[in-house]
């Protein structure tokens, strides 16, 4: 297997694409209130360009990210990230983390996708950070279930 490659999941969601997108392209620090593994938020969102700092517990180690918003993509339900900074980077030459959500009538599905390059064959493909954006998209769903009268 190379270097290079590409994971993706998708999950279906319950509650509106709309909102879910625009937390992660608008309002990304109301995050951590929703989700159990984000311990904090800084830095500007809402914009490409923007450096967002995340302090977050992942496969039971505290750990950081920087990343910066290279897209955000309206029509598209869109947002990419660029990992710059942080633990990701000891493994990883390149990790970009694309969330992308799909609405069509009551159906809507986020779709995480991580491209990655490896700085040494022997690393893992990013399986676990997959499944660590699958938990916050289940702490999300939980929270907007609990808000539901």
């Amino acid at each position: 297997m190379g270097l290079k490659g590409k994971v993706l999941v998708q999950v279906e969601i319950s509650f509106h694409g709309d909102i879910y997108h625009q937390l992660f392209s608008e309002r990304p620090h109301h995050i951590p209130s929703m989700c159990k593994g984000i311990i904090g938020v800084e830095g500007q969102w809402g914009t490409v360009g923007s450096i967002i700092h995340w302090k977050f517990s992942h496969d039971g180690k505290s750990k950081t990210a920087e990343e910066v918003i290279e897209a955000i993509d309206e029509k598209e339900k869109l947002v990419k990230f660029k990992v710059i900074g942080g633990e990701i980077l000891e493994d990883y030459k390149s990790f970009i983390i694309i969330c992308q959500v799909h609405t069509n009538d009551d159906n809507h599905l986020v779709t995480w996708t991580i491209e990655y390059e490896k700085l040494k064959e022997e690393i893992p493909e990013p399986f676990s950070y997959l499944e660590f954006l699958l938990d916050i998209t289940k702490d999300m769903e939980d929270h907007h279930a609990n808000l539901k009268p």
